[in-house]
């Protein structure tokens, strides 16, 4: 079998500049990365203003499970399927991390005959959007240091230092340490950690930003540390919001690429759903609204996370609606949830597609809660038998939706005409009446309250009494308008992995909160989920080396 990197090696690239073209953006508004990448520039996206927004259609995904559901081949394969049927489509997606590359999880590109190219440059260094993130986060945690060991002239608490470093790789002996050993010019010895760059808040600023200068408000608007009276202090308190919006100037813009039926493709930003609001950015998705007919972006993991957060912080804070919701899930998967080994998904099992429904039922009745209409798409698998597919589609139609077949892996915009045109009739009917789950005003507490009983249908939200005061503290603070971005495992709608279909009676357990100030959201950590991701038994850095042609092997 043809693997992903084959196929696309033998993609037939398009120069960026005709990519360009299609969305009528001239050559003298992309700085191009080589032929087949480019960003496009401030000053286009600024003379954009006044144009009209497409249809924005949001792909989404059930718990994800090893037995894969293929989210973003999905997103590819209908904006491809889109454009075949005439309409004017781009997609949307997020940058890959490094840390799930060289990991387990694998790289963002999509797969099959729906990919994104250049895949081998997006999976790795791409144009180094993560690079400047993780320069500048740095940056100011340096700044941070240097000001305590030069006097302290802000009286920051060193116990009470907020703000950890960061680095896109899986590395869990950096999740706690100590900085500053070895001695007075080292500075002062304190207990600090890593996340992993896409956890940063950096990022979240950058995906939510929508230009340079409110790029810098945010970043100065992040709090850093306390002092011993637990007034907050700024990064422009530090006066490092400068120098780190200069190292993301060009990372601020979206880079254009193509899917391998050359069609355009934004790729920006990349939180991950499970530790951050899991959304490619909003300048990338309001350029392309002003473009395009149609866009088509994702969000991470399944629809608890990334749909709940795309929906309830990504467009509350950029103002945009999507026309209409698709749910991807995979026959495989719903037998995986109804209790079969992987090693055995190939075989014909109804009665174990049937068990293992619910979880996709319950995705459908939480996103219908935001009022935008749901269909599923199903991601063809060859082995797939038609009673398999035909127990999905009864139940989804049994939710009061509908379940389509889609062939974009195998047969690429051709196996996605059929869902690309009721797409299309849905996102034209008017039919959305989006609104997010809470209002502002509500408190933050029961904002958490509101996610964990009507999204993952949780009995109760356990936190002590210390979380709950800090929460008090930040309402009083002025913070209480902020929504809720949850920290939790991607494979359950608890916060117990193991967990799968879709549990009742449980509850969530929270462990920490954070202060997002400057993104705009209160971040919630619940269960044992990790910033900081560690690397498998048998990582997938162990099987990726140049061949002797210098080609990548093993990246997919």
């Amino acid at each position: 079998m043809t693997t992903d990197i084959e196929i696309a090696r033998a993609a037939k690239k398009q120069p960026i500049q005709e990519i360009g073209a299609k969305l009528g953006i001239s050559a003298d508004n992309l700085v191009p990365f080589g032929h087949d990448k480019a960003k496009v520039s401030q000053d286009f996206i600024a003379s954009l203003g006044d144009r009209p927004n497409g249809k924005l259609v949001l792909v989404t995904a059930i718990n994800p499970t090893p037995a894969g559901e293929g989210k973003t081949t999905t997103t590819v394969g209908l904006g491809d399927g889109l454009n075949r049927i005439g309409k004017k489509a781009a997609v949307c997606i997020r940058e890959a991390s490094l840390g799930p590359n060289f990991g387990m999880k694998g790289g963002a590109a999509g797969g099959g005959y729906a990919q994104i190219v250049p895949m081998e440059d997006m999976n790795l260094h791409f144009t180094g959007d993560f690079h400047a993130i993780t320069a500048a986060h740095n940056l100011l945690s340096a700044m941070i240091d240097n000001h305590i060991y030069w006097g302290n002239e802000l009286e920051i608490d060193e116990r009470r230092v907020s703000w950890r470093r960061v680095l896109d790789m899986n590395d869990r002996a950096l999740r706690d340490v100590v900085t500053s050993l070895g001695g007075v010019s080292n500075g002062f010895p304190r207990q600090t950690g890593f996340d992993i760059t896409v956890a940063s808040e950096v990022m979240a600023i950058l995906c939510l930003s929508t230009d340079l200068k409110d790029l810098e408000r945010r970043l100065g608007d992040m709090i850093v540390a306390y002092r011993r009276d637990r007034s907050p202090i700024y990064a422009r308190d530090i006066k490092a919001d400068g120098a780190m919006t200069v190292l993301l100037k060009d990372a601020m813009q979206p880079n254009l690429v193509q899917t391998l039926e050359n069609n355009p493709a934004f790729v920006h930003g990349g939180p991950f759903a499970n530790i951050a609001h899991g959304c490619n950015s909003v300048v990338a998705t309001t350029t392309a609204l002003k473009l395009a007919d149609y866009v088509v972006t994702e969000a991470g993991f399944g629809a608890d996370l990334g749909a709940e957060k795309f929906m309830n912080i990504k467009c509350r804070k950029a103002g945009l609606a999507p026309d209409c919701v698709v749910l991807v899930a995979t026959v495989r998967a719903m037998k995986m949830n109804g209790g079969v080994a992987k090693a055995d998904l190939g075989a014909e099992n109804v009665d174990a597609v049937k068990a293992g429904c619910p979880n996709l039922g319950r995705h459908i009745a939480n996103l219908k809660q935001f009022g935008v209409p749901v269909v599923v798409a199903i991601n063809h698998f060859v082995k797939d038998t038609d009673a398999e597919i035909e127990a999905v589609q009864d139940y989804v139609k049994k939710q009061g939706s509908e379940a389509i077949v889609s062939k974009h892996w195998a047969d690429g915009s051709a196996g996605s005409e059929a869902l690309a045109k009721r797409v299309a009739e849905i996102a034209e009917s008017g039919k959305s009446q989006f609104a997010p789950l809470y209002h502002d005003e509500m408190p933050l507490f029961d904002k958490i309250k509101t996610i964990a009983t009507r999204i993952y249908h949780a009995d109760e939200v356990l936190a002590d009494k210390k979380i709950r005061d800090q929460l008090r503290q930040w309402e009083e603070a002025g913070f209480g308008n902020l929504p809720i971005c949850m920290a939790k495992t991607q494979y359950s709608f608890s916060t117990d992995p193991n967990l799968r279909g879709a549990p009742t009676g449980h509850s969530v357990p929270i462990r920490e909160v954070r202060l997002s100030a400057g993104a705009g959201f209160v971040v919630v950590i619940c269960g044992e989920i990790m910033t900081m991701p560690g690397l498998p038994s048998r990582p997938a850095a162990e099987n990726i080396r140049l061949n002797d042609a210098g080609e990548i092997e093993g990246l997919f």
